[in-house]
């Protein structure tokens, strides 16, 4: 791995060759994912009417592009292969950068690639059914077998993600087309509806915790502060970018929500497994949705073999920055991957798919095991943007916020909020979670790291 130095200097030479539109449709890619085909019953599950339940899909994407404004300056004013990482260090010191790369590691990677997992589980138990553990078995040989292909060095080329992306936005048009053309709702066959918190009556509590599957579901967006170092003309076109890139994945959003109402209704979206393989299997038939859970199983594994490509090399990063470590930053040159950083990774994620198999709902378990650490360190990225400003004044800055302070300030008390709430009342695996977190505080002990 490079150092610090090296990366900026790499990413200084970096031509700027992206168009506006190379960049939309990048941030689109990387939004769009099959969370939308697993994430929507949950949300329903926090939401007491239909209107509040596409309000919150709306709000959704406008988080999403107050979120992704404040991390187009960071990356334009600070760009950096460590992404969030780098940002944190510069604002709040080498120890806050390290428990991050402490948290992405133990929490927040793992703990995605196990709910990515679990959605695959779903679809594939649609496929070969293989009993009551059906979905954590399906879900813990994918981790498996995609772990043992990067340990082998195989790799995603671009092309092969662009095909995945193109395939899982295909997937998603024919799931609104369907839907949307149905005329009358129609009864499911899938699991009993499940009131979450609205039915309690907590509606504070349900708007937060059904914001955290929704910004799941959004997730991704903060890619876009990677687009700055190679984006042309980054002052002017940045918030092109965004402002189109938002207003796409918040209509195919918005629109694909309309479309699981009109064939569910809430209460019965509440309750159905693999909601666009039932929506297909209701509109078209039995082979429908078999080809549909094929095809998201595919976009599925697409997702869980990049996260657990990129997530491998934060543990490398802790065991090249921290001595003791070091067994951690081991690279093996032959098929050019961290061995034991894939290894380590696996193992923590096939934990968090077993701790997930024996709560009532691994997806919601493993949301809650991450969302807590998230929100914390992405309430302190979002501060960082006003921090930064007052401590370096003068770093050229090709993309400014607009309405600063408004709007960074509006970002961090909305994940402050999404904070509370995934902690409150996400249940044990919000604390678990955060005690997973506090585990990491004696790596700060395990050399002198100057603040």
């Amino acid at each position: 791995m490079p150092a610090a130095s090296e990366t900026c200097a790499n990413l200084g030479a970096v031509r700027s060759s992206l168009s506006v539109t190379d960049g939309v449709a990048v941030l689109v890619g990387v939004v769009i994912g099959i969370g939308i085909f697993g994430f929507p019953p949950l949300v329903a599950q926090q939401a007491a009417t239909p209107a509040i339940y596409i309000g919150m899909w709306v709000a959704g994407g406008l988080i999403m592009l107050i979120g992704a404004l404040c991390y187009a300056e960071l990356g334009s004013a600070y760009p950096h292969a460590g992404g969030e990482y780098h940002y944190l260090q510069r604002a709040w010191g080498q120890r806050v950068g390290v428990l991050f790369a402490w948290a992405r590691g133990t929490v927040i990677q793992t703990g995605s690639i196990a709910a990515v997992a679990f959605i695959y589980g779903e679809y594939a138990e649609q496929l070969l059914p293989l009993g009551a553990w059906g979905q954590a078995i399906h879900a813990a040989l994918a981790v498996v077998a995609l772990t043992a292909l990067n340990i082998l060095g195989t790799r995603e080329s671009k092309r092969l993600q662009v095909i995945f992306t193109s395939l899982t936005v295909l997937l998603l048009g024919s799931v609104i087309l369907a839907g949307l053309w149905n005329a009358e709702p129609a009864a499911t066959a899938g699991r009993e509806a499940v009131a979450g918190i609205a039915a309690t009556g907590n509606p504070a509590g349900a708007l937060g915790m059904g914001m955290v599957f929704v910004l799941l579901t959004y997730g991704g967006w903060n890619e876009a502060a990677y687009l700055s170092g190679e984006l042309k003309d980054p002052a002017r076109n940045m918030r092109r970018v965004l402002l189109f890139g938002t207003l796409v994945v918040s209509l195919v959003y918005v629109l694909a929500n309309l479309a699981y109402l009109n064939i569910f209704g809430l209460e019965n979206l509440r309750g159905v497994e693999a909601v666009g393989a039932e929506l297909m299997r209701i509109v078209a038939g039995p082979m429908a949705a078999a080809a549909l859970s094929l095809l998201v199983c595919v976009a599925a594994l697409s997702t869980i073999n990049a996260s657990v490509l990129t997530g491998a090399r934060v543990y490398y990063a802790l065991g090249r920055d921290i001595p003791r470590l070091a067994m951690l930053g081991a690279w093996r040159e032959a098929g050019s991957t961290p061995v034991r950083a894939l290894l380590l990774q696996g193992l923590i994620t096939l934990a968090l798919v077993l701790f997930g198999a024996l709560t009532e709902d691994g997806i919601s378990t493993m949301v809650a095991y991450t969302a807590p650490v998230f929100w914390l360190f992405m309430l302190l990225t979002a501060l960082s943007v006003i921090r930064l400003r007052r401590r370096d004044p003068d770093r050229p800055r090709p993309f400014r916020v607009p309405l600063y302070p408004i709007l960074p300030l509006t970002f961090a008390l909305t994940c402050a909020g999404l904070l509370w709430s995934s902690t409150v009342y996400a249940g044990p695996g919000a604390l678990i979670g955060i005690v997973v977190l506090l585990a990491g505080l004696p790596l700060l002990l395990m050399r002198r790291i100057d603040s």
